[in-house]
């Protein structure tokens, strides 16, 4: 079960991190901030989306069975 947790965390962490990326290179294109290659559902992004769903799923809490 706590697998379960922990991927299901992790997979929530990855899409709203990817929702955010996107708003973020959607807004930063139209503010003329970023280069226009920096497409939305890029490759940072979806790196980034990556990256925090590897830290959710690495600080999810593991309960141990005493010995």
């Amino acid at each position: 079960m706590p697998d379960f947790v922990a991927t299901l965390l992790s997979a929530a962490a990855f899409c709203l991190a990817l929702v955010a990326l996107n708003a973020l290179t959607r807004l930063l294109v139209q503010w003329q901030l970023a280069p226009h290659e920096m497409a939305p559902n890029g490759f940072l992004q979806f790196g980034g989306a990556l990256a925090v769903a590897r830290v959710a799923y690495r600080r999810t809490p593991v309960r141990r069975l005493p010995h």
